[in-house]
């Protein structure tokens, strides 16, 4: 088993840019259980106050705590959260003014950015989310020309404001759509995105192609190891595939090991002509997480996940949630090319056996079922 020294000095070998999956082997994670958000909630309420995974919390220069009941700390090394490397890639330069309206109230949003703009040699206004009207203030006299924050935010104070002296931002925490980007660019600030989490810091962020231009998906952090797993397991997908991320951070005094995040994306697939030096992501594709009530029982994306791995003849299996006759129904949609009915009736028997409930069992053409990382789909319809 793969132990964190040794990680340390795996990772420690790679120059920046080498290529996520090739300089260090996949075998090497898969026998390290993946961490959970909602185990390490449990793990540091048994073992405060983080699980043994950081030493002391008087040692630490901050102390936070995020939603769903997780404890940070934030040690007193630069640019602890590797932040910087994202202001860089969205323009940020020293000596420029930043307005950051990350949250600064026990959550550590607003110092991981804090800290990679001053990492860069920026100043930083810490406004904070809401006090729209204390921070158009602020906007109006320091004139800072970089905001990072909410891109929802962005609008709101460009809104209120009209022109202000805001020229770039570096935005998180929420979902950008090709209108909102547009829309903001339109008003004379250039937009950039930086995919990060509480538990890890940067994850990954955009960045511009040799023209100038946005460059498609998000380049993973240097510092990072990067993996996209089936929802449910720990087994790697396909490049192209979505599938949730899960990351090994070993940054300052908090290191995780394959810490499971619950969102989804997506490798780029490869282009040898690119000569690209680094993986890139597509971005945030949504939450993994799809445990599902049926019949009044929780369907888990593993009890799916299972039935695949008793039969090897399965490529890839899906399963769809219904309601039929004022009843709640499964359809387990399954990929083979080895089609039969004793195969069916055995998938059937696997299904019920990991989930506790009969099942439908249809056969589909390998490659068909849609890549979008939904291991369960519930197509009930929405309460009225």
């Amino acid at each position: 088993m793969l132990d964190l020294a040794t990680l340390r000095a795996r990772l420690a070998e790679l120059s920046p840019g080498s290529p996520r999956l090739a300089a260090i082997d996949a075998s090497d994670f898969v026998s390290v259980p993946l961490l959970r958000k909602s185990d390490f909630a449990a793990l540091q309420q048994s073992n405060p106050p983080f699980a043994g995974v950081a030493r002391s919390a008087g040692a630490f220069k901050r102390l936070f705590m995020s939603p769903g009941s997780i404890f940070e700390g934030e040690d007193h090394s630069e640019d602890t959260y590797g932040a910087k490397a994202a202001f860089a890639a969205a323009g940020f330069v020293s000596g420029e003014i930043v307005l950051n309206c990350f949250s600064y109230h026990l959550t550590p949003g607003g110092f991981i950015m804090e800290s990679g703009a001053h990492a860069l040699g920026c100043a930083v206004i810490p406004a904070g989310p809401g006090n729209t009207e204390q921070t158009l203030q602020a906007i109006a006299h320091l004139k800072p020309t970089a905001y990072v924050g909410p891109p929802d935010f962005l609008k709101i104070l460009l809104d209120k404001a009209g022109e202000t002296s805001l020229r770039k931002a570096l935005v998180s925490g929420a979902a950008l759509p090709a209108s909102l980007r547009g829309e903001l660019e339109a008003r004379g600030v250039k937009v950039r995105q930086a995919f990060a989490t509480a538990e890890l810091g940067l994850i990954a962020h955009e960045t511009d192609g040799p023209d100038g231009a946005l460059a498609p998906g998000m380049k993973v952090a240097d510092d990072v190891y990067l993996e996209i797993v089936r929802p449910g397991s720990g087994d790697p997908v396909a490049i192209g595939q979505v599938g949730e991320i899960v990351v090994t951070a070993l940054r300052g005094a908090f290191p995780l090991l394959r810490f499971a995040t619950g969102d989804l994306s997506a490798f780029l697939d490869a282009n040898p002509s690119a000569l690209r030096n680094a993986a890139y992501i597509k971005g945030w594709m949504g939450r993994a997480d799809q445990t599902t009530k049926v019949k009044g029982m929780f369907v888990p994306p593993a009890a799916v996940v299972e039935v695949a791995r008793r039969h090897p003849e399965l490529k890839g299996v899906r399963l769809i949630v219904r309601r039929e006759g004022e009843l709640d129904s499964m359809i387990l949609l399954a990929e083979t090319d080895a089609a039969s009915p004793a195969l069916a009736a055995a998938v059937g028997a696997s299904l019920q056996a990991t989930t506790k409930m009969r099942g439908a069992v249809e056969f589909v053409a390998p490659g068909s079922l849609p890549n979008d990382g939904k291991t369960i789909a519930d197509e009930r319809p929405a309460p009225a």
